[in-house]
């Protein structure tokens, strides 16, 4: 039998008739409960809600009877402003008010009511931090009447005034009519309230001196704020609630969706079945006729319980509360059982894996072994796990085929950038040629006199030197991310962005060549401790979109780079010579990671097949890399000095310039770039500059 079938074959037969005799038992009871549930809290939610609009509507109402009745009692209190103290009382008591007022039947009207800063009263806005605001109306004969706005802020001092003459009468508006028809308190049909530019209801009360009508007090509340009242208090996140009339038209939603329209000063409610929402007119479709306050139906794939409750008629109003809950969401039950199925399937899970990894310990145990061999191989791993001994004859003879790949790839590696050993150990593609244009940045580093050296130093020694050097140029290459393409000799072909992307490329070169120079510095000490020679590096490193990929033949190749860009990184090594620089730079290195850099200005030169000239600069530092690469303050001069001569010779100021230079040479006598410049200005005709031919 092969080992993976018959684990897998053991493990299926173990757990899946288990889990499936559990999921069936307790789908069917948690459905039962689930439903028992939903239909209990619906039933609760919509007598508790209907108790709570009665209670939202109770304490208002006995405010406004409590105004009629002072009317009664006192006919002459609403006809001055004395009464609005009194009313400002009542707006105070309950948030849900939003404008308290009593209309008089000679077309008198007292009212204290909110204030919303951001609409106009009058034809302006009301003045900064006004929070509420006094009004009355007093009819005059022979002219139209005078409408008075007293605003006030939170704490009731005045802000200011405004009046103008109104065709306002209270007589004229629906809740006085309302209020003045029954003869007793009343909530009126949806209307627009004319000073507050709202739409809501009143609930009004007509008060009698003598058997007179007298005039009515009455409250406003808003729809919005009764759609609020439904949005605070949903049983579940889920539910839907709607307020709605005899006829079926939305008064309050629990969405806060505006669902009316006022037109004209007449106000249009939007029915249930067409207010955007599918979910409520599919469930006031699905509503039994038989007078079922409580039913189920089916919609998208999901189980939802709905409710539709008329108000008693105590209220006043055949308004409905309509509720839709989704099944879903009464799930308290199915997570009690589902924790308890879980952790029974976590118990039973659990003993199998024990059994199972015991069977395929036994068997499995030198595989695994040479797998993770394996891995460590693709890793490019520098830990070598032992050999594995084993009894079984194929596993013996995979783990030394397995041990000769090890050394072959480590081998490979050696040869290779390691990137691309990775790239192609990850991948299965095969090692073609080919290859794609890329933005690198290449690195060329040599040591000066080399030749002279390689006469006077024994080889052996020699040997020795140069492999030092070539360490120290490795490690700051791999420590940066790059990838080192060759070994010239005595020179160091290396670049950036390639096999991996790197987004900071020309930074890391940068960095890279700094560190080297640094190792070169503690190498160098050493030596001349010895009493042999320094090895002295130069490097040149330039930016550019060059040619990447496997050149060569099918029988060997070389993952390189080629191009235009490969020969000027190639010359800026070579130009350090003529200028005395050890680290010399594009000016698209510098373009860049110029903010990371410390540089100065060297000279605009000319490359060959280029009619344009490159500005160069010599590294001579690095921000935040270290205190060992920070410029000092004598460098930092040196390179503002630099700049400035650079600058007036670019502006062919070459007068100014050479003075420039020479008094760089004044402070730094041992400045090989401000000389040469100094020499080169000295020997050519002041008005033009001859290039520099770049050449190795």
């Amino acid at each position: 039998m092969r080992l993976r079938p018959s684990i897998l074959t053991m493990f299926v037969l173990l757990t899946v008739p288990v889990f499936l005799a559990i999921v069936a038992v307790n789908f069917v009871s948690n459905e039962k409960i689930a439903r028992d549930n939903a239909d209990e809290l619906v039933g609760r939610f919509s007598v508790e809600a209907i108790e709570n609009i009665q209670y939202l509507f109770d304490p208002i109402k006995s405010l406004v009877r409590s105004a009629a009745a002072i009317g009664s009692e006192q006919p002459d209190f609403y006809e001055s402003n004395r009464s609005l103290k009194y009313l400002f009382s009542i707006l105070e008591h309950s948030d849900r008010i939003i404008s308290i007022y009593v209309g008089l039947t000679d077309g008198s009207f007292r009212q204290a009511r909110q204030i919303d800063p951001n609409v106009e009263i009058q034809g302006k806005l009301p003045p900064v931090g006004t929070a509420y605001a006094d009004r009355w109306i007093t009819p005059r004969r022979g002219s139209s009447p005078v409408d008075h706005y007293l605003f006030l802020d939170k704490e009731r001092r005045e802000l200011g005034s405004s009046e103008q003459t109104t065709s306002y009468d209270p007589r004229s508006r629906l809740w006085y009519r309302t209020a003045q028809q029954s003869g007793q308190l009343s909530v009126s049909d949806v209307d627009v309230f004319a000073a507050l530019g709202l739409v809501g209801f009143t609930v009004g009360a007509p008060y009698y001196v003598d058997g007179q009508l007298r005039g009515v007090a009455a409250a406003d509340i808003t729809l919005d704020g009764l759609s609020d009242y439904l949005s605070e208090r949903k049983i579940s996140p889920g539910t839907l609630s709607y307020i709605l009339d005899h006829q079926g038209r939305v008064i309050a939603n629990s969405e806060r969706a505006k669902t009316y329209a006022a037109q004209g000063g007449k106000v249009e409610l939007q029915h249930i079945t067409s207010i955007g929402n599918e979910l409520p007119a599919i469930a006031f479709s699905s509503r039994p006729r038989d007078n079922e306050k409580m039913f189920s139906f089916q919609h998208a794939g999901q189980a939802y319980v709905a409710s539709l409750t008329t108000l008693p008629a105590a209220f006043g109003k055949k308004w409905q509360l309509f509720v839709i809950t989704p099944l879903s969401d009464f799930t308290r039950a199915f997570d009690e059982q589902n924790k308890r199925l879980a952790l029974f399937g976590v118990i039973a899970i659990l003993l199998q894996i024990c059994i199972i990894y015991i069977l395929s310990s036994v068997i499995s145990s030198p595989l695994e072994k040479l797998a993770l061999k394996v891995s460590k191989i693709q890793d490019l791993g520098s830990d070598n796990l032992p050999p594995l001994q084993s009894p079984i004859r194929e596993v013996a003879v995979l783990s030394k085929a397995i041990e000769t790949l090890d050394a072959a790839v480590k081998s490979f590696a050696a040869f290779v950038p390691v990137g691309l050993v990775r790239e192609l150990l990850e991948s299965d593609q095969k090692l073609e040629l080919g290859g794609h244009s890329r933005f690198l940045t290449i690195f060329f580093s040599d040591l000066e006199a080399f030749s002279t050296l390689s006469e006077e130093v024994p080889s052996q020694e020699l040997l020795l030197r140069v492999s030092a050097y070539l360490s120290v140029v490795t490690r700051a290459v791999n420590e940066e991310h790059g990838t080192i393409d060759k070994f010239i000799g005595d020179g160091v072909m290396a670049f950036w962005g390639a096999p991996a992307l790197l987004d900071d490329h020309a930074r890391k070169a940068c960095f890279a060549a700094l560190r080297i120079r640094e190792g070169m510095k503690g190498l160098n000490a050493g030596w001349e401790a010895q009493g042999t020679k320094p090895l002295n590096i130069r490097i040149g490193i330039h930016s550019d979109a060059v040619l990447v990929g496997n050149i060569g033949s099918k029988e060997r190749m070389s993952y390189t780079v080629m191009g235009d860009g490969v020969n000027i990184a190639a010359r800026l090594e070579g130009v350090n010579k003529e200028y005395g620089t050890r680290l010399c730079i594009s000016h698209s290195v510098f373009k860049e990671a110029g903010e990371k850099l410390c540089v100065r200005p060297i000279d605009d030169v000319t490359v060959k097949g280029r009619r344009s000239r490159i500005p160069i600069y010599e590294l001579v530092g690095a921000y935040g890399m270290g205190p060992e690469f920070e410029p000092d303050e004598a460098t930092l001069r040196l390179c503002q000095l630099t700049r400035t001569a650079y600058s007036a010779m670019v502006a062919e100021d070459h007068a100014l310039a050479l003075s420039l230079y020479r008094a760089i040479v004044a402070e730094y006598p041992d400045d090989p770039v401000a000389s040469e410049m100094a020499k080169r200005l000295s020997a050519v005709d002041p008005s033009h500059l001859v290039p520099l031919q770049m050449s190795r």
